[in-house]
């Protein structure tokens, strides 16, 4: 994973920290000394600078710089940071056990330098053994705080692709839901009318009219989600309600026209009502509402069903919809497992509810779906 853009000018300027350091320790030594210092300490920042597209270079040349620069007995100083510096950057474009084993083998080589220049009388054993398990330290926290940015970053970009994902598939179950729906009626009319043109040019007529209707409504409904999409939509402007029950009416008419026999029934704790009298919440009138339609469609699409039976129900904790057919069973309907049922499925466990579709009771297929009133019944 690359590091953010603004770290980089914050890793120059400790680059520059870092060699003007290392001039300043070394300058007192004279010119014999500073030339070799400025060089090593320029090859420590150079794996710093640099993107690392796999961490052991970068490491192990930070490391060898630092043991020869330890070897050579030259001053301490800011450059001993640098591993720290290196180890940050790799982390946080690689995890742990990528890098890990590396910047142990820097640790190892820089130690080794601090040995090596005690041997030859460069060095000081305990300045040498203090410094190093400094840097250790500074190596882990350096570690720890990269792979927790990282660690964040992947978590930030996880929930915005999940956002993605959830949000394309809300786009493809209403364009399934309203268009698909839609186009069904049209395909259902259409043949009606192709039926009927000749001998009955009044019955006719009503099937273009529905065809119409079913277009236009398909076609707000897609204009609508490809603005949203295109994320032009006129905030200014009242997006269009979500169908509930109050559309379910509607949505039967629509079917019952030139199509299949549709019964429509609502209970109101068991005293029969008017669908739109029924009292529930908006979100669980809208998912009522597409359970009708999707079931309705797919009787359209698989059924050849010849009577339809709606029924939706409350109690004081619950919504019951059912949707039966009369058709030729899940035998001919295997497609309704597709997306409609699976988004039909995620609408209705969101408000706490179950959904149940399969062979109906006397054949045919039956959807039932049971909703919670208050959002918490059935969780």
């Amino acid at each position: 994973m690359p590091a953010a853009p603004p770290l980089r000018p914050w890793l120059a300027a400790l680059a520059l920290l870092v060699m003007a350091g290392t001039a300043g320790s070394n300058a007192a030594d004279g010119r014999a000394r500073l030339g070799p210092a400025l060089l090593l300490a320029a090859v420590a920042v150079l794996p710093v600078l640099l993107a690392a597209r796999r961490p052991g270079p970068p490491l192990v040349v930070n490391g060898l710089a630092l043991a020869a620069y330890l070897a050579l007995g030259l001053a301490s100083g800011p450059v001993f940071l640098t591993v720290a510096l290196t180890t940050y950057v790799v982390a946080r474009e690689h995890r742990p056990r990528a890098w890990g084993p590396w910047a142990a083998a820097a640790l190892v080589l820089v130690g080794a330098g601090g040995v090596l220049g005690v041997l030859r009388g460069e060095r000081e054993a305990v300045s040498t053994g203090w410094p190093w398990l400094a840097m250790v330290a500074l190596v882990v926290a350096a570690g720890a705080l990269a792979s927790l940015t990282r660690a964040r970053a992947e978590a930030r970009r996880e929930r915005a692709d999940r956002a993605a994902a959830e949000e394309r598939l809300r786009m493809a179950q209403d364009l399934h839901d309203g268009v698909g729906h839609g186009l069904a009626v049209v395909a259902m009319q259409a043949g009606v009318a192709l039926h009927v043109l000749d001998r009955d040019p009044g019955a006719a007529r009503a099937s273009l009219e529905a065809i119409r209707d079913a277009s236009r409504d398909s076609l707000d409904r897609l204009r609508s989600e490809l603005d949203r999409l295109a994320g032009v939509e006129d905030a200014a402007a009242p997006r269009r309600p979500e169908p509930g029950l109050a559309d379910v009416a509607a949505t039967v008419e629509r079917v019952r026209r030139g199509g299949p026999a549709v019964d429509l029934r609502a209970d109101a704790d068991g005293v029969r009502a008017d669908v739109a009298d029924l009292d529930v919440p908006p979100e669980v009138g809208e998912t009522a509402h597409r359970v009708v339609q999707e079931a309705l469609t797919n009787v359209l699409r698989h059924s050849g069903a010849r009577r339809v039976t709606v029924v939706l129900a409350t109690t004081s904790a619950w919504l019951t919809v059912e949707v039966a057919d009369d058709g030729t069973g899940p035998a001919a309907g295997a497609g309704r497992a597709g997306l409609g049922l699976a988004g039909l499925r995620r609408r209705v466990s969101a408000l706490g509810g179950m959904l149940e579709a399969g062979p109906g009771r006397s054949g045919g297929f039956r959807v039932e779906a049971r909703l919670p009133l208050d959002g918490r019944e059935g969780r």
